[in-house]
């Protein structure tokens, strides 16, 4: 029996995070964590690391797939944001767009894309998901590229 596993050291790596600034408080945790464990687990240079700030969640998908098409040369993306619940449904719209635009994005440009976007109910469970006591999802989104780059790599060859 062969099992595949990859590890998450990625030193020459290129990685884009793409943040809203809509919720700019939550998502400036939310890149703070993502930063951390690119630089300290997957010993990526602050060269290789670039940051686009987009308004909104909403325009998450869009600039992901511009950058994509027309720059080859990211190993990954992160996308980052937070979408919180109001007191109309328009939240479940916004969320399922960008989550099902994002998915098509990473199928069809073949790239892993971390999927740091928080979908709460509140502004505590985003503050809890972005430091707070259910850790960071942009730390986690992260981690997911780094093993991700190299899993796909190997699968590759």
């Amino acid at each position: 029996m062969k099992t595949i596993h990859a590890d998450l050291y990625n030193s020459d790596s290129k990685i884009a995070i793409i943040v809203s600034k809509f919720n700019k408080h939550i998502n400036n945790n939310l890149l703070e964590g993502a930063i951390h464990a690119l630089q300290k687990i997957g010993q990526i240079k602050d060269e290789n690391i670039t940051i686009i700030w987009v308004p909104g969640s909403y325009e998450l998908p869009l600039v992901l797939n511009i950058l994509l098409k027309y720059n080859s040369n990211f190993s990954a993306v992160i996308a980052l944001g937070t979408i919180i619940k109001g007191e109309t449904d328009h939240f479940k719209h916004i969320a399922s767009s960008v989550s099902s635009s994002i998915i098509e994005i990473m199928q069809k440009r073949e790239i892993p894309i971390g999927f740091g976007i928080l979908i709460t109910k509140n502004m505590q469970q985003a503050l809890d998901r972005s430091g707070g006591k259910f850790g960071n999802k942009g730390y986690e989104a992260a981690m997911t590229v780094l093993e991700m780059i190299n899993l796909i790599n190997i699968v590759k060859n």
